[in-house]
């Protein structure tokens, strides 16, 4: 198992059309995908602009057999609520 953890920076005034189309759009996306297990978005407790998109995958396989070209394909619909995030990947060590 593997997390991926993206921050995005997302102004207040944009916030909620943001949430809807990242849910439209990018969630929809990955859902399709073999290896998607789930995902979740987080509000910082200090900064309510920053919001974390969780992601968890099977494998590093199956969440990098995304291409460069369908990530592309995916953010153009994103349209004018494109934002680009700072990604981090973590390993699962443990679950209970």
């Amino acid at each position: 198992m593997v997390v991926e953890f993206l921050t995005f920076r997302v102004p207040a005034t944009t916030r909620d059309a943001w949430i809807a189309r990242e849910g439209e759009v990018w969630s929809t996306y990955l859902e399709s995908r073999p290896g998607f297990v789930r995902k979740e978005l987080w509000e910082s407790a200090d900064d309510a602009e920053e919001i974390h998109a969780v992601i968890w995958w099977a494998d590093y396989e199956q969440w990098y057999a995304i291409t460069a070209e369908e990530v592309a394909a995916v953010d153009v619909e994103m349209g004018d609520l494109l934002i680009d995030p700072v990604m981090r990947a973590y390993h699962v060590i443990r679950e209970r």
